[in-house]
């Protein structure tokens, strides 16, 4: 199959054949229709994470048709759409047990050491980013990764589901569990902040205030049903937030991961707020925020895939977006094919595109 290889941080991902093994008894063989490119992706790339084994393949927001199963799984058969996302569980250990899939321990207890590579090249391993890999034409995963949607969504928009609509709308639900007439601001407004805005919007926040150095972005926030908008690359986000507000607001979610829009986060608060850090950071970043803050019961906290439970969680934003209570046709702001991946990937921090799908 055709896939992405990224063979040294810092550089372009380069398009070769790889090998895919058949799945083992809890794995599952996908053929890739559609994956979401996310700057987890693009920080995978720059070696945010330099454990992470090279070479690999990049790719975690996909959807696809399942096409062989192994022979302990009985929730997939071939013929299923299927979104892919980086929210596998166990299903077993403490976190699971407590309905938090998503800090998973033991994700990998149903593969063997002595299990051969899933992906090799010219003979060698390829590791699979995230265990999932989906920059490639195929991909074996998990069965735990997967949630199977109506086969009247398009797979091009169920890809979306996968990372960006699940951590964004997520974090809005399940992390700051923001109530209806809560004050929100959110810091970025790329897939998963507009995902973020329109969580806020379902959630009957009384005000929504979207924060962007782009103008294209903060248009596409105001079309997701953002009450105002703010251009960090012209004013203080902060004051501003704060002028508006009247003092700060209930919540603000921070989709960046920088030490800095973590810090403003927190800063546009008001009496008893929640900062909700959404974003990627990169390993040793570190915050300093006042201490004097906490008198007033402010708040800041962390979120991770926006305490997604997948199987609950994707089918019913399929059936919202079927029935035309979720946005994802603006969400999807740009497709390119296979080819044009490795220039996208160096390009994300300055495309105007809410997300650029991968469609094979």
């Amino acid at each position: 199959m055709k896939a992405a290889v990224l063979h040294q941080f810092e550089q372009q991902v380069v398009i070769e054949d790889v090998d895919v093994d058949a799945p083992a008894a809890s794995e599952v063989r996908i053929r890739t229709a559609a994956t979401g490119i996310c700057h987890s992706d693009r920080h995978g790339q720059t070696g945010g994470n330099p454990a992470l084994p090279l070479p690999t393949v990049l790719g975690h927001e996909a959807a696809g048709v399942v096409l062989e199963v192994g022979s302990n799984v009985t929730a997939f058969r071939p013929g299923d759409h299927v979104v892919v996302g980086p929210a596998g569980s166990c299903g077993t250990c403490s976190w699971c047990s407590r309905g938090l899939p998503q800090h998973c321990s033991d994700l990998g207890r149903t593969r063997s050491r002595a299990m051969p590579p899933r992906l090799t090249l010219d003979g060698r391993p390829v590791s699979q980013f995230v265990g999932l890999a989906s920059f490639a034409e195929e991909m074996l995963v998990q069965a735990s990764s997967l949630a199977r949607v109506p086969e009247a969504m398009p797979l091009d928009k169920a890809a979306l589901l996968g990372c960006a609509v699940i951590t964004g709308l997520g974090a809005v639900r399940h992390t700051a569990q923001v109530q209806f007439g809560d004050s929100v601001a959110v810091i970025g407004c790329g897939g998963v902040g507009l995902s973020a805005v329109q969580g806020a919007v379902l959630a009957g926040a009384s005000r929504i205030i979207a924060i962007d150095r782009m103008p294209e972005k903060l248009e596409l926030a105001l079309a997701f049903g953002a009450t105002d908008i703010v251009d960090a690359a012209t004013s203080d986000p902060v004051e501003a937030v704060r002028e508006l507000t009247g003092g700060g607001v209930d919540h603000a979610l921070e989709v960046v991961g920088h030490p800095a829009t973590i810090s403003q986060a927190f800063a546009m608060l008001g009496t008893r707020g929640t900062a909700t850090v959404v974003g990627l950071a990169r390993p040793g970043d570190t915050i300093t925020i006042p201490t004097i803050d906490f008198l007033s019961e402010k708040r800041i906290q962390g979120s991770r895939l926006g305490g997604t439970r997948l199987r609950v969680d994707v089918p019913l934003y399929a059936e919202m977006y079927l029935s035309g209570r979720l946005d994802l046709d603006a969400l999807q702001g740009r497709t390119i094919g296979l080819d044009e991946l490795p220039r996208a990937l160096d390009e994300i921090d300055n495309t105007t595109a809410a997300r650029t799908v991968l469609t094979f």
